[in-house]
Formats: C-alpha cells, structure tokens, sequence
C-alpha cells in the first residue's frame, strides 16, 4: 500500500467537495450538489437542523458512502468512492455521534484498534503518550472494560482512538450529546486545543453558537443543500442564522 501523502501546509486546501449528490437505497435523495472546502489547520462548523444532511456528508466524506455523483478531492486526488479503510489510512479520521467505542475491549485495548492503520503504526508508542497526556483519565483506566466508562469518559476514548490514527483531518458528529454541561465544556476545549495545535477539524455540534465560536469558517445545510456559509463571527451575527439555529 502506498504511503499516504504529507499534510499540506496551513492555510492550502486540503479538502474539497464539488456537486456532491447523494441518495440512500430507494432513492432519498439526502445530499443536493453539496459543495465545500475545507483548508489545512482550519476549524469547520456545519450548521443544520436533523435530517439537513450533516452526517450523511461527514460519513460521504469518510468513505461510508459512495457520492451518485460530484467530487471529493483529499490533496487534490479524487477520494469519492474509496473504502472507508483507505480513507482513514490517507489521513481523514471521524468521531461518530454515539461515541460507539468496543464496549467490551479494553481502554488501551480500544486506542490500539485506532493504531492499525498503516500509517500509525510506526508511532504507535508516541500517539499513545499523547493520548493519555491529553485524556488523563484513560490513562487511569486503561485495564478498564470501555462498556464501563461514564459517557464523557467514553467521548474521551472515542476522540483518543481516532487520534491514535494519526489523522490529518477529524471530524466530530455531535461530541456533546448526551453529556454534562461541565463535561461538554471539556470536550469543545479539546477540539479546540487540538485545532490550535494544528489538526484540521470538522463539528457538527447540536449547540450552535459554541460550534460557530470555535469555527473559522462555517456552513450551513437545508434539505440537503449549502445554503449560507461564512466565517463563524458573520453567521454568529446573520439574522437567518440567528433566527433559525440561535433562538434569537
């Protein structure tokens, strides 16, 4: 297998979707020529009600899904249709909303799975010091059944097995859900530290003024199409925004 190709530098592009269309099996049409990029060391908030077609363009990007037509460019080579294996191993990781960790493995039994990929292996040992440097906690827990974790903790195990992947790019499917308001504050502080440090990140986050917040640029979705899309302050401060996703 060939080695994945290095990160561009900050601020190139390292994502593209063009007229992305996607339908589910009996023709539900879920994505409507979706199109969006995505910049090295960027942070990117979509923004959308249920059913807009967030995660059904997260799990697209990630090989899940094959597009019935439209482009996904990874460094400017054509990914759409790949294995979702391949994708992982040129460098996009995801962190799926339910967190869905391996309930019975252990925690550094579940980090280990996050380090087979081809390209992780070979850091394996240093991936997992970061790991347990950013989410103490699962250093303490390690010889402990992951089905067992509280659901922050769990969030944590979720986040550091994709980390022990050495993804370029990650994308978060609602990382909040279900937790404790002190325990999301946690998480979103995270996501942010790891972007400042250089990750490229994805959020589909059901609070929206903390997504938009964080992003650096965002967009958002209706029915399955990009609708408005700006940088996080100019849709923090768009009436439609404001009006549909903020209450206001």
């Amino acid at each position: 297998m060939a080695a994945p190709s290095p990160a561009p530098p900050a601020g190139a592009v390292l994502l593209s979707v063009r007229d992305a269309h996607v339908a589910y099996p009996g023709g539900v049409v879920a994505l409507h020529g979706v199109s969006l990029e995505m910049r090295a060391g960027e942070a990117i908030a979509l923004v959308g009600a249920n059913g807009a077609g967030k995660t059904t363009l997260i799990r697209t990007i990630a090989g899940m899904l094959r597009p019935a037509r439209g482009s996904i460019r990874l460094r400017g080579n054509d990914i759409a249709g790949l294995p979702s294996h391949r994708v992982c191993n040129l460098g996009i990781g995801q962190v799926a909303e339910g967190r869905q960790v391996f309930p019975t493995l252990t925690v550094l039994e579940n980090l280990e799975m996050g380090a087979m990929l081809p390209r992780a292996r070979a850091e394996q040992a240093q991936n997992l010091e970061r790991v347990f440097a950013l989410f103490p906690k699962l250093a303490e827990r390690k010889a402990q059944a992951a089905g067992t974790l509280s659901g922050g903790e769990q969030q944590m195990l979720a986040i550091g097995r994709c980390l022990m992947g050495k993804p370029d790019l990650v994308m978060f499917d609602e990382p909040s859900l279900g937790l404790a308001p002190a325990i999301v504050q946690d998480l979103l502080k995270t996501i942010r530290d790891l972007n400042r440090d250089g990750l490229t990140c994805v959020l589909v986050e059901q609070n929206v003024a903390v997504s938009l917040k964080l992003a650096s640029r965002a967009y958002v979705l209706e029915n399955g199409r990009v609708t408005l899309s700006g940088t996080g302050e100019e849709l923090l401060a768009d009436d439609r925004v404001r009006q549909a996703y903020l209450g206001m």
